[in-house]
């Protein structure tokens, strides 16, 4: 049987969550159970991120990797969207079983992520990988352009709320912006609304696979605003940062004007939340860059 890695047990999903530690008891036995139902032998250590474990198996020569979700994940969500690229770009499903939390996914690379790359180099992968995902998205997947229209209802209820954390001009860049991209037309192609060097690892298929995609259709920069803040330490200066938003821009093809737009709805709607929900280290970086293009 495996061992539940301690660094698993620690995340802050299972502090409060009486149920989830429980599920973490019962791995070992779930894992084992799974292998034996699929024909899988375990091939290494298990892995995690914040919420899933990854244990790397094997089915005869087959090198795969099985993933194991806590009950009450959305993982229907994710096994529509994975077959919906069907290997193009993302990681492939070699089956699952969602009542159970289980998908049995490519193995990739754990240890060779895009945060190893500069900033700069990532933003310009990025940019290329949203070019590869974007194939015609169903009617039925969310539309950016709703998710906009939303943001720009509900900001100033939360700003208020959380008493009027950051200058209202800031505030007011971020909802003129979502309402410029709620009036636009997003078009149908596929967007992974979870795009983020952390979710991009090293292949054997692709140089760069992404993992855990969400599926939403309209415009491909929604998630650049992610790419920025999740590397700003990195980014000293204001021109480093229009640097790697330009190196974004240039590869995926799309107006800087529209990338800027999603820099600022997504600055914004994630400072709010960081706030609402007690994070202290992401909202300045929302900030800082709601003043450099708001």
């Amino acid at each position: 049987m495996i061992t539940v890695p301690a660094t698993f047990r620690q995340m802050p999903r299972w502090w409060h969550d009486e149920s989830g530690r429980a599920w973490l008891d019962r791995l070992p036995a779930l894992v084992a159970r799974r292998c034996e139902h699929w024909g899988l032998d375990i091939d290494g250590a298990p892995l995690h991120g914040s919420n899933a474990l990854v244990v790397p198996v094997r089915r005869g020569t087959q090198e795969a990797a099985l993933r194991f979700s806590p009950p009450g994940d959305d993982l229907a969500r994710e096994c529509a969207a994975l077959p919906h690229w069907d290997g193009r770009g993302v990681v492939e499903l070699l089956d699952s079983d969602e009542a159970a939390g289980v998908m049995l996914l490519e193995r990739l690379n754990p240890s060779r992520s895009l945060t190893a790359q500069t900033p700069q180099r990532s933003a310009a992968v990025l940019g290329t990988l949203t070019r590869t995902l974007a194939v015609p998205a169903p009617e039925t997947a969310p539309s950016t352009h709703e998710i906009a229209a939303g943001e720009a209802r509900s900001a100033t209820a939360r700003w208020e709320a959380l008493g009027e954390p950051v200058p209202r001009t800031l505030l007011e860049a971020g909802i003129a912006a979502a309402g410029r991209r709620a009036a636009d037309d997003p078009g149908h192609g596929s967007v992974d609304g979870d795009l983020h060097d952390q979710q991009v690892l090293a292949g054997t298929r692709h140089r760069w696979t992404v993992v855990d995609p969400v599926l939403l259709r309209g415009d491909r920069e929604y998630d650049v605003g992610r790419a920025l803040w999740s590397r700003l330490d990195e980014l000293p200066t204001d021109e480093d940062i229009r640097g790697a938003l330009g190196a974004y821009v240039e590869t995926a093809q799309v107006p800087l004007e529209r990338a800027r737009d999603w820099v600022l709805v997504r600055s914004m709607s994630y400072l709010l939340w960081g706030l609402e929900h007690g994070l202290t280290l992401d909202p300045p970086k929302c900030r800082r860059l709601l003043e450099l293009f708001g």
